[in-house]
């Protein structure tokens, strides 16, 4: 039972939780919208690293490399501005319930490919969304079709009965 009860708690935190992940360019600004409940507590992790054109792999980050984070409340006053290491965790509470912008940017100066510019794994999880939304488009559809069979099939019934019982 004590189990039982530990594993629900942990589903239901999990599925409280929303993670991002993507790549970004040198010097390219990421901003992600989210609407935020107030007196929320946001914490997002982040590291930045290198790729390798060559190796095909992405690096351990060189030195001096970080991450600016640019938080704007729904009322556009600036939450957190600050400059961050190659890796670690930024967190601000949201004072007002709205969309929140949290907006991610390099501090790289010289020039660093961080993925190329391709952002493989947005491609992706885009693709999947895609497939998935079409998959929903087309099953929508198929239960329109059975319901409209289903209404047609009982109308005709029903005409059949009423003739059948001279009601008609």
């Amino acid at each position: 039972m004590k189990s039982q009860l530990i594993g629900f708690l942990l589903c239901f935190w999990i599925s409280c939780s929303l993670a991002l992940y993507f790549h970004s360019g040198e010097r390219e600004e990421k901003c992600i919208i989210e609407d935020i409940p107030s007196d929320t507590l946001v914490m997002g992790n982040y590291k930045v690293q290198r790729w390798d054109v060559h190796k095909q792999d992405f690096l351990e980050s060189a030195p001096g490399l970080g991450m600016f984070v640019t938080v704007t409340s729904p009322s556009a006053e600036v939450l957190l501005s600050k400059l961050y290491g190659p890796q670690g965790t930024f967190s601000f509470t949201s004072y007002l319930s709205g969309e929140h912008v949290i907006c991610l940017q390099s501090n790289s100066t010289r020039f660093v490919a961080f993925a190329g510019s391709k952002l493989e794994r947005e491609e992706r999880f885009r693709k999947t969304s895609e497939e998935t939304n079409s998959s929903i488009l087309w099953w929508a559809i198929a239960q329109t079709l059975i319901l409209i069979t289903v209404g047609i099939w009982q109308i005709k019934s029903l005409r059949d009965f009423f003739i059948s019982k001279k009601l008609v």
